[in-house]
């Protein structure tokens, strides 16, 4: 089993960039780290380096990690192909701990491996050898890479036409096939409005500290062929009040039950300036990323990083010697701001408490 059918549905979408690979059983991670500079694919053999890799930023978006992490779970039990049953489930239950701790917000992380634990569960419990169970468990996580891309492709067509005719579009941080499967959320409806014939300038901001809108969503878009103007994160109000940007469109790591949105650091100023200017603040995000056991953005535990990574642009130090550091990279924008959430099953509108309820019924 490989990644063929996978390249096929993305190509035929419109997109070259996929972020992860898998053939022979074999898995492997374009590293995101360094674009757009190297495109360097690393390779991974066992769980404990692919959580590592998802700890060190080399994949990132929350749909992008839950594939990889059931690639990585696939790998623990190849690992643990020989053990008897329980001992199997034993083993798999550590490493999927340590998969899942990789990084808190992203839902989508837990809610992968927690599939394939299902999975994986029934199968020893059918008798199923451990070999076997690694088999069964390598289709699952394939289906959950080609349910991503599905998903993706059907929320572009939902969400396409919640963008204007024509005028300025601002993504913030990385939405698109880098994030995702190989398609994209935020970017994937970008993508289907400007196929549909909308006439769309597309503006990224930097997205400070890691710069994912500057080196990742301006080198996707330009793979791609499409048009996309940078600015940075400071500028979008400006932006908006100039007549330049009309719409926004984000992704998302983790939505509450309430419609409260966790996103990349920085989301929740611009959805602020959005509503200032009457702007539409649309999110883009599969039903995955929704967490329905959390009531409100209040109860998301918020990632923070190392301060380095925001006195440092490329292993150059841009901050005075001694400085202090807050690094959260994630905040959470109140459901009041967002003008519509887009899924793969249907675009849900304000109030989200009943429309989210309703969805998982």
């Amino acid at each position: 089993m490989d990644d063929t059918r996978i390249f096929e549905i993305a190509r035929e979408a419109g997109s070259t960039v996929i972020p992860m690979r898998w053939s022979g059983g074999r898995f492997s991670l374009l590293d995101q780290r360094l674009l757009p500079a190297e495109e360097k694919w690393n390779f991974y053999e066992n769980a404990e380096q692919v959580a590592e890799a998802i700890r060190d930023m080399v994949v990132r978006g929350a749909p992008a990690i839950g594939i990889t992490a059931a690639f990585g779970m696939v790998l623990a039990a190849r690992e643990a192909g020989s053990l008897s049953g329980r001992e199997f489930l034993s083993r798999w239950d550590q490493q999927a701990a340590n998969m899942i701790d990789a990084r808190p917000t992203a839902v989508n992380l837990k809610w992968a491996v927690d599939r394939l634990s299902r999975v994986a569960a029934v199968a020893v419990q059918t008798g199923s050898s451990g070999r076997e169970v690694a088999e069964i468990l390598e289709e699952e996580a394939m289906a959950i890479w080609e349910e991503d891309i599905r998903g993706n492709l059907e929320m572009g067509r939902l969400g396409a036409g919640l963008l204007p005719k024509e005028g300025g579009v601002l993504t913030h941080c990385n939405a698109g096939a880098l994030a995702t499967g190989g398609y994209g959320t935020a970017l994937g409806v970008i993508r289907a409005a400007v196929s549909s014939g909308r006439n769309l300038e597309i503006y990224a901001d930097e997205t400070r500290p890691w710069f994912q809108g500057s080196r990742l969503t301006a080198w996707e878009l330009i793979k791609d062929g499409m048009d996309v103007t940078l600015i940075v994160d400071n500028a979008a109000g400006l932006m908006m009040k100039l007549g330049k940007v009309n719409a926004v469109v984000v992704g998302s790591d983790r939505i509450a039950a309430n419609g409260d949105v966790a996103n990349k650091i920085g989301t929740y100023q611009v959805a602020v300036l959005a509503r200032r200017h009457n702007i539409p603040f649309i999110v883009a995000a599969p039903v995955s990323t929704i967490d329905p056991d959390m009531p409100s953005g209040d109860a998301i535990s918020i990632e923070e990083r190392q301060g380095d990574e925001i006195v440092s642009v490329a292993g150059t130090r841009i901050a005075a010697q001694g400085v202090k550091t807050v690094n959260m990279v994630f905040d959470v924008t109140p459901a009041e701001l967002v003008t519509a959430i887009v899924t793969e099953r249907e675009v849900l509108r304000p109030p989200y408490g009943p429309s989210i309820q309703k969805l998982f019924s």
